[in-house]
C-alpha cells in the first residue's frame, strides 16, 4: 500500500482545525460551569424559602419543573468554594430510612438564606448581652438562629447522636437547670474582653443558662453551658503516701486528714474556637484553616466552607478540667504565689500506672506541690487537657512502644519511631492551652511544675510570666521512663540536673519484653 504524504500545508490545516475544535471545547465547558454555578446559587435561596421545620433539603440541579418533580431520583450537585474555586460535590440520596427525626438531610447551610437568622455574635464584647450566647443546637426552634458551627459536647456529640438514632434520648428534651450554677465564683476578667487573649473557649460559657435566659424563655432558643464550676474530694493512694513521709501536712481544710484527701474546685470546659482568633494563632489564614478543618474531618462540617459569616466552631475534640486547691480567688490575685501543673492525658500510666513514662508521678507531684502553694497562703492550680498521647492518640502510642520495644528501645532513638509512624513527633500544639489561664485571670506563674518547653513558651508569648520551672524530682522517675525523660531534656525540654551527650543517650536503653513473657 502506498504510503500518503502531507504537505507542510495540510499538516497545518489540520493542526489549526484541532486548535479550534479544543477553543470549542473549552468554551463550551466554561459556559457548562458557569450555568451549573448559576443554578447552585438559585437553588441555594431557593432552598431557604423551601425550608421546612426539619432544615434544608438536598441541592437540586434541575432548573426545569419536570427536573425538580425528579430530584429524589437524580444526582444532587452543591457549589463548595475553596479559596476562590468551586468544586462540584455530587451524591445519590438513598431510600430513606425510618428515623427519629426527618427522611430529609440537612447538608449545609448559607449567609443570607432566606430564613436564617443568626444570633449576633461580637466575639471579646466585655458586655455579655452586646456579646451574644453561643448557640449551635439544631433542634427545629434553634437551627435558623445558630451562630456556631460543630456541636455540644465535643467528641460525646457522637454518642448523643446514637442516643438520638436509637431512641434513647427524645429530642424535644429541655435541659433543667436548677441548681446547677456554679459552685465557685470566677471572673469576669480583662482577659475576657480580649479577642486576642481567649480563642478556644466561651469566657461566659458557664453563666449561659442564666445570662441569655431571655433567649432560652421567650424564643425557645436552646443554650446550653460549655463550662461548669464544681466542688469535689479526691483522693490519690500517693497522697497517703506523702503525709505518711511528711511531705504534705493535714490542715482539714485543704488537706482533709491522714490518708491524704483533698478539697478541691473543679472546673470542666469544653472547647469553643473563634476561627479568626485560632488562625492568628497559628499564623495562618482563616480560609486555610476552615479548608483543612473541613477536609480532615472527612467533610462532616460543610458550613466551614459555605458559612464564612459564622466565626465559632464547636469542634469534636476532648476539653479540659481544672483543679484548684485553696480559695479559687486567689488564682488571680497578684499578690500571692501560685503553682501551676499543666498536665497532657496519658491514660495508660494516669490511671493505670504503666510506668513506661513520667506521666503519673509528675501528676502526683505536680497536686503535691500546689496543694503545698495554697496551704501557704497561695494558689495551686492543676489544668489537665485530653490530649492523648501527644494528641496523636493511644493506637499510634502504642504502636510506637511496639516499635520501641521489638527494636532498639534507645534515648538517642526515642523520637524518631514516633516519626516514622505518624509524621510528627507532637501534635499538641500548645499555641491554645494558655486560654484556659486567661479565663482563670492568671497573670504571672511563680512555680511552674513543667519541663515542656512547648507549653512554658505558649504562656510566656501570651504575655504570662514565668519565674520558676520546677522539674521532676530525680526520685519519683521509673526505671523503664528513662528513656523518655532524657530524650526530652536533650531535645530541649528544662532540667536543672545534667543534659546529656548523644553518645551517652545511646546508652539509656529501656526494659526489653522479655521479662514479660514468663
Amino acid at each position: 500500500m502506498a504510503s500518503v504524504e502531507l504537505s507542510s500545508s495540510d499538516s497545518s490545516a489540520i493542526l489549526q482545525e484541532i486548535l479550534v475544535s479544543l477553543k470549542t471545547i473549552k468554551q463550551d465547558q466554561a459556559q457548562l460551569a458557569t450555568a451549573v454555578d448559576t443554578i447552585n446559587g438559585r437553588v441555594n435561596v431557593l432552598a431557604g424559602v423551601k425550608q421546612a421545620q426539619e432544615g434544608i433539603v438536598v441541592s437540586q440541579t434541575a432548573d426545569s419543573k419536570a427536573d425538580q418533580q425528579q430530584t429524589e431520583d437524580k444526582k444532587s450537585t452543591a457549589a463548595v468554594p475553596r479559596n476562590g474555586d468551586s468544586v462540584s460535590v455530587s451524591s445519590r440520596p438513598e431510600t430513606p430510612k425510618h428515623s427519629s427525626t426527618t427522611s430529609k438531610i440537612i447538608l449545609t447551610s448559607y449567609p443570607g438564606q432566606a430564613g436564617i437568622d443568626p444570633l449576633p455574635m461580637d466575639w471579646g464584647n466585655r458586655d455579655p448581652h452586646l456579646r451574644g450566647p453561643v448557640v449551635v443546637a439544631r433542634n427545629p426552634s434553634t437551627i435558623r438562629r445558630r451562630n456556631a458551627i460543630g456541636a455540644h459536647g465535643g467528641s460525646y456529640s457522637i454518642y448523643y447522636a446514637l442516643a438520638v438514632a436509637s431512641k434513647n434520648i427524645d429530642t424535644d428534651h429541655k435541659p433543667d437547670f436548677t441548681n446547677t450554677e456554679p459552685a465557685a465564683s470566677i471572673g469576669p476578667f480583662p482577659q475576657w474582653s480580649d479577642p486576642k487573649k481567649i480563642v478556644a473557649m466561651d469566657p461566659f460559657g458557664h453563666l449561659a443558662p442564666w445570662l441569655f435566659k431571655n433567649y432560652i424563655n421567650n424564643e425557645n432558643v436552646e443554650i446550653r453551658p460549655t463550662i461548669a464550676v464544681t466542688r469535689a474530694h479526691m483522693k490519690l493512694p500517693e497522697l497517703e503516701d506523702s503525709v505518711r513521709k511528711g511531705r504534705l501536712v493535714p490542715d482539714g481544710k485543704i488537706c482533709l486528714n491522714e490518708s491524704g484527701e483533698l478539697a478541691v474546685t473543679k472546673v470542666a470546659v469544653e472547647p469553643v474556637w473563634y476561627l479568626p482568633g485560632v488562625a492568628e494563632r497559628f499564623g495562618i489564614d482563616e480560609g486555610t484553616l476552615r479548608r483543612s478543618l473541613f477536609e480532615h474531618t472527612g467533610g462532616s462540617y460543610p458550613e466551614l466552607i459555605t458559612r464564612n459569616d459564622i466565626k465559632l466552631f464547636l469542634p469534636p475534640i476532648g476539653g479540659l478540667t481544672v483543679y484548684c486547691f485553696g480559695d479559687p480567688a486567689k488564682m488571680a490575685d497578684p499578690n500571692v504565689r501560685l503553682a501551676l501543673r499543666v498536665h497532657d492525658e496519658c491514660n495508660g500510666s494516669d490511671v493505670f500506672g504503666s510506668d513506661i513514662c513520667t506521666c503519673r508521678p509528675y501528676l502526683i507531684f505536680g497536686v503535691e506541690e500546689a496543694v503545698k502553694e495554697a496551704q501557704k497562703g497561695g494558689s495551686g492550680v492543676v489544668i489537665y487537657f485530653r490530649k492523648e498521647g501527644r494528641a496523636l492518640g493511644e493506637v499510634t502510642k502504642y504502636l510506637v512502644y511496639n516499635a520501641r520495644k521489638r527494636g532498639t528501645d534507645k534515648a538517642s532513638e526515642y523520637f524518631k519511631r514516633t516519626e516514622e509512624i505518624s509524621g510528627t513527633r507532637d501534635q499538641r500544639f500548645q499555641a491554645l492551652m494558655p486560654d484556659v489561664l486567661h479565663w482563670l485571670g492568671i497573670t504571672k506563674i511563680d512555680r511552674m511544675l513543667s519541663m515542656s518547653n512547648m507549653k512554658h513558651d505558649a504562656i510566656v508569648e501570651q504575655g504570662i510570666p514565668i519565674h520558676e520551672r520546677v522539674p521532676i524530682p530525680d526520685e519519683m522517675i521509673p526505671e523503664d521512663s528513662r528513656v523518655e525523660i532524657d530524650a526530652k531534656i536533650h531535645a530541649g525540654y528544662f532540667t536543672t540536673g545534667k543534659i546529656m551527650t548523644m553518645e551517652e543517650l545511646n546508652s539509656v536503653q529501656g526494659r526489653p519484653w522479655d521479662d514479660m513473657d514468663h
